[in-house]
Formats: C-alpha cells, structure tokens, sequence
C-alpha cells in the first residue's frame, strides 16, 4: 500500500509535477502520423501530460506541435488557418511556424521588430513508422529516441490505439500484472481447450512463482511455471521507463510487441500499441474450436474520432453502456467476463477503478511483486530528479530498450533473468531452429 503523498506524486502528471517532469524527459508517443493525412491538412487537438497542444502538418510536410493558445490575446489555435509552413491565428492575422517562431505580424506597422520578441510554446515532432513522436523537455537537444525495436525494425507499424478514461499508472499496471490474465482473460478456459502449449501451462497453474529485478530500463518479472520434472515455463515481461510495457505473448525469441501507456492527464491516458513481424508465427496461446479466448481476439470497436480534447480513438464500448457486457455470455462460458474482447476486459476493469485509484484501499500479496517494485522505481526515480537533478533510466542510454518478452523453457532452478540474457536482445534474427527449441520441453 502507498501512502498518499507517494499516490499524489506516481498519479499527477501535470506541468510542475515531479511525475509529470520526469515524464517530458523523454520522447513521447504523440499520434498517429495518420491523423495529419497531407500537408496543410486540418489541425488536431492533442492532450498531453495536462497540456492542451494543437498538431499540424506544414505546406512542407513536416508535423508542429503549439500551444493551443496564440500569445498574443489567447485565441485557440484550433481555429488558426493553417497554410504556407505555419498556423495563422484568425484574431489577429499573426502567424506561428513549427518551431514556434512568428513569422508574420500583420496587425503592427510593417517597420516594427515585435515579431521577433514573440514565440508560441512549440514542441519539436519527429515521425517514425507511422507514429508522430514529440519532446516536451528543457533541452535544447532533446536526447535520442529509444530504440524500441516494435517502433524501429523494418515492418515496424502500430496495431492500436485507444483512450483510456483513468490515470494512466492503474492502465499500465494491468499489462506487467501477469496473473490476471490466467483470470480475467482465460478464466473460463480448461487446459484440455487450449491448443497453444503456452496457453495450456497458465490454464493447469494459474497462480505461478514470481521474481522481479531492478534493470537498465525498469524492471522485468519472471513468472515460473513448472512443467516436468526437469523444466519450467517462464512468462518475461517488462516495464520501460517511463510508460512502456513488453508483455509475454508468443515466444521471447520472436515476438517484437511493446505498448505506450502515455498519459494525456490525471485521467485519462492513451494507449499505443507498437509491433514489428514476428520472427515466427506460432499461437502459443491457440485455443480449441469450441472455446475462445474473449470476443475471439477481434479487432476493436472504435467511434469515429472527433474534434474534442478526448474525442480521439474513444472505444464504442462504453462505460455507461457497461462496456457492453453480456452476463448470458459468461453464463455460458464463451468467456470469464462477458465483455467483448480482451482489450475492452482490461479497459473495463482499470476504468471501474475510478479516475485516479485511492491506492489505501489494497491489499497486495505476493503476485503482486511488479507493481510494488514498478511503483517504487518510478517514485524514486521521479523524487532523484526533483531533488538532485538526477537524470532518470534511459533518457541517454536508448540502447537499453533493445529488449524483448515472452515464453520460453527453461531448465528447473536457473537464474531465468540471465539465462534468457541472449534471448532477450532485440533486433537479432533468431533462427526457426533456435526459436523452436527454446519453447520445447
């Protein structure tokens, strides 16, 4: 259980905030570049960390991100004309590029320098396979992008989006919380119905042996199921400074999948989910014709997205429709909860916790080991930083995101977080051989 200074502090992002500060360290995930189809196109209301932002897509093709208020009478910039390489607002004719710049300042005399004393708040944007990436920190050379190889390898592209109405701790927490989706995800699933080797090892053991470490890039958990008498099934996972998670499907020889827990504010945070081809494509988590995993894995129902601050990739299923929840559904065991999928599974039980979950109320047991340790690491690292001016995990060292997670098989009594060192690197094409032999028993 946290106290409530230390929940003030993990929770609030805001500008000012140790948590929030500690956040615009790092690049962040923005949008999609598909939201800013073609140059000129119209602009786009972006929230992040607590600030209201508005992104556009210059006559040259390049992506800005402003301040939503102009400088000069405070008009949203929503409303600005955007053409010829900048935002003009409507008030008063005055006119912002990319980096913030006033390149035109039609209301004063043509003789006057005003314009060159003026600047909006402007962010700088780079683009990499499809995703619109922003720094909101003090450097004046922002660091590097991490090299998340979901994000960077060829074939890397984005496999979902969506906003999530809850702070964005008690979001991410849900995908380094590993024994859920024994429950939440598969709870209805006997091992005779799971056709994926993977799938059946957490259907015949749903409360596994875990360990967690301290690491470069956060933290990382094994959770170890024994299955014989001389090996184990471990599920590895990752959290990476300062809202990325790699969860554990598939083979972590092969699988090339991370999401971004980005928070727009307190309580609301959107989520991106980052994925390059597997090496090889095994359904270690298969079920049986007769029985799926929720709503059959199926693409998500998403409302078209609108021009508010949190009209962005808002689910169809919403919470005062009770996520569309169909209890016959789990009467008759097509799945544990009766929801439609298992996004909308998690989606529904981290929103049910309310905006911004009163921590006090818990009661952790040992399953519970990533999240205390997580917590920890990011309240530490948020205080250092505030404190001292420490630099936190990763900002200058992006080779530590060369990771990735999964299952794999392992000989009873090893150390699995250095036993999986050579599995775990990133941009490495692993073999079919080696690949199938690190999920053999």
């Amino acid at each position: 259980m946290l106290t409530a200074e230390d929940n003030e502090l993990l929770c609030r992002v805001g500008p000012g905030t140790p948590m929030g500060e500690l956040f615009r360290q790092y690049w962040l995930p923005a949008m999609l570049s598909s939201e800013l189809p073609e140059p000129d196109c119209d602009q786009v209301r972006v929230k992040l960390l607590g600030e209201e932002l508005i992104a556009f897509r210059d006559t040259n093709g390049d992506v800005g991100l402003l301040a939503n208020l102009c400088p000069h009478r405070a008009a949203s910039l929503y409303y600005a004309r955007n053409e010829d390489c900048g935002l003009r607002c409507v008030y008063h004719g005055w006119k912002f590029d990319k980096t913030g710049a006033c390149v035109d300042m039609p209301s004063e005399p043509p003789e006057s320098n005003f314009k060159n004393k003026v600047r909006a708040t402007a962010y700088p944007c780079v683009e990499r396979h499809g995703v619109v990436w922003t720094y909101l920190g003090p450097r004046e050379t922002p660091p590097p992008l991490p090299q998340l190889e979901s994000n960077d390898a060829e074939g890397a592209a984005v496999r979902g989006v969506m906003i999530r109405e809850c702070n964005w701790m008690q979001a991410l927490e849900g995908d380094i919380d590993t024994v859920h989706f024994s429950w939440l995800h598969i709870g209805h699933i006997e091992p005779d119905e799971a056709a994926g080797q993977f799938l059946r090892y957490q259907a015949m053991n749903r409360s596994p042996k875990y360990s967690v470490v301290d690491t470069p890039w956060g933290t990382s958990y094994g959770a170890v199921i024994p299955v014989s008498e001389e090996k184990s099934y471990v599920r590895q996972a990752h959290f990476l400074f300062p809202c990325y998670t790699m969860i554990p499907q598939g083979s972590l020889l092969s699988n090339r999948f991370s999401r971004a827990w980005v928070p727009m504010d307190d309580g609301h945070v959107i989520w991106f989910s980052f994925t390059a081809p597997p090496l090889l494509d095994l359904d270690l988590n298969a079920t049986t014709p007769e029985k799926t995993v929720a709503g059959g894995r199926r693409p998500e129902d998403l409302l078209p997205n609108s021009t508010d601050w949190y009209g962005r990739f808002r689910t169809a299923h919403t919470a005062d429709r009770d996520y569309d929840l169909n209890r016959d559904d789990a009467r008759a065991k097509k799945s544990f909860t009766g929801l439609t999928s298992v996004t909308m599974e998690d989606h529904a039980v981290t929103e049910s916790m309310g905006p911004v979950l009163d921590r006090s109320n818990e009661h952790l047991g040992t399953s519970d080991a990533m999240i205390i340790r997580t917590r920890q690491r990011l309240i530490v690292a948020a205080e250092a930083l505030r404190d001292k001016g420490t630099i936190p995990p990763g900002v200058d060292e992006p080779e530590v995101y060369r990771q990735r997670s999964g299952g794999v098989i392992l000989q009873n009594g090893v150390n699995w977080f250095d036993a999986t060192a050579e599995g775990r690197r990133a941009y490495v094409r692993n073999s079919e051989e080696a690949i199938r032999a690190s999920i053999s028993v």
